[in-house]
């Protein structure tokens, strides 16, 4: 210190505000709203598309900034953290935000996106005659769709290419949960669509637990790499019609006069025999469990079916309690 020269005041140190974790959704379905309502149960900002006006409603009593999807917006988008991509491509068309979004590259590198995740289908495998397949085996798709999962896996990962986050493609099986499966179809009555009849046919049937889904998209969100695929699918490839009747045994022990009649898992219609695609093969999670250290909470539908039917009871405890 210089005698007669007051010191000067320390410059303080200005800690680094964290970025503040923000997903957007495209396409808050299913899959999509059951992520959202789980990362805003954690504190995470969440913002999202979906198809209609009714729906955005619906999602902005939950706490979500909701737009009704429009492939040409862009400024949604440059905010989010974190991009979770769960549009299905348009038949005859293609992923809707590749193909009408010309600056979306731009937007992105642009914003702040540190993660993103595409979700695809097993379906891109096709037929590889009931063989175990991994995220190396070739992609073979046969059907339309298949086709159009696959053109999208590309192109968001070529649109991502030289950017410098991190990006998967989850290539899914059936996704099923509270609301949607087995369970659900049997005590609605409900019929089985053409395309559901269709798979009866087939030996195997990769499938997911949404929660599963959910696990796996928080544990890739701590993992830095460049690009990476991973199949998201239970252990066991069990066909359709033993599934539906396991949901029937479980529905008769507990509540027997819930089902009035049953679909007719077996059945197909003879005009649309010509139009199933075979696509029988095991798909392979190892790496899922390896690499992402993701535990199942529900490795087949055994476990997942019964959690289900376990919330109807305490759903209807809780209805009864507020009555």
């Amino acid at each position: 210190m210089i005698p007669g020269v007051a010191p000067k005041p320390a410059t303080p140190l200005v800690a680094s505000v964290p970025q503040p974790r923000h997903m957007f959704v495209l396409g808050a379905g299913f899959v999509g709203r059951y992520v959202s309502e789980r990362l805003l149960a954690q504190g995470w900002q969440v913002s999202g598309t979906c198809t209609s006006a009714a729906k955005k409603r619906e999602l902005e009593m939950l706490g979500m900034n909701t737009y009704v999807f429009d492939a040409t917006e862009k400024r949604n988008l440059q905010q989010a953290t974190h991009l979770l991509i769960s549009i299905p491509p348009v038949p005859g068309f293609g992923d809707p935000l590749l193909n009408l979004n010309e600056d979306l590259k731009g937007m992105l590198s642009h914003g702040n996106l540190e993660w993103l995740c595409y979700l695809s289908s097993t379906s891109v495998y096709g037929d590889c005659g009931g063989a175990l397949v991994d995220e190396d085996h070739t992609v073979n798709p046969k059907s339309e769709s298949a086709k159009l999962r696959h053109k999208a896996e590309k192109g968001w990962l070529s649109l991502i290419d030289d950017l410098n986050l991190s990006a998967f493609v989850f290539r899914l099986g059936g996704i099923y949960g509270p609301g949607r499966s087995a369970l659900d179809t049997l005590a609605k009555s409900k019929s089985l669509s053409q395309r559901q009849k269709l798979r009866e046919s087939k030996q195997y049937t990769a499938r997911i637990h949404v929660s599963d889904i959910y696990q796996a998209i928080l544990a890739s969100m701590s993992m830095r790499c460049a690009r990476k695929i991973f199949n998201v699918v239970d252990d066991d490839p069990a066909p359709r019609a033993e599934v539906f009747a396991f949901a029937r045994s479980l529905i008769e022990m507990r509540y027997p006069d819930l089902i009035t009649e049953s679909p007719d898992v077996n059945s197909t219609e003879s005009d649309f025999q010509e139009r199933i695609v075979p696509a029988e093969k095991r798909v392979s999670n190892a790496r899922l469990k390896k690499e992402l250290g993701v535990k199942l909470l529900h490795p087949t539908y055994r476990s997942g079916l019964q959690c289900i039917l376990d919330s109807w009871q305490a759903e209807s405890q809780l209805s009864d309690r507020n009555r």
